[in-house]
């Protein structure tokens, strides 16, 4: 291979490791927001009434796409 042809796949191989851990460092953000957002609703009032109710309606589709 000509060595401007290696330059350039070195280049965009780096280019591409930029951006992959970019957003490997974007998922890590996203994942730790998810988990204080689920905290922070663990503990607002009425909580556990909206989880029991969206078990019921997930077990309520259950059956009827059995049926």
């Amino acid at each position: 291979m000509k060595e401007q042809l290696l330059v350039e796949m070195k280049n965009k191989i780096d280019n591409l490791d930029l951006i992959l851990r970019k957003v490997i460092t974007e998922l890590t953000h996203l994942g730790d927001l998810s988990v204080g957002t689920l905290e922070t609703l663990k503990k607002m009032p009425g909580y556990e009434d909206a989880i029991l109710k969206l078990k019921e309606k997930s077990i309520s589709k259950l059956k009827n796409k059995k049926l």
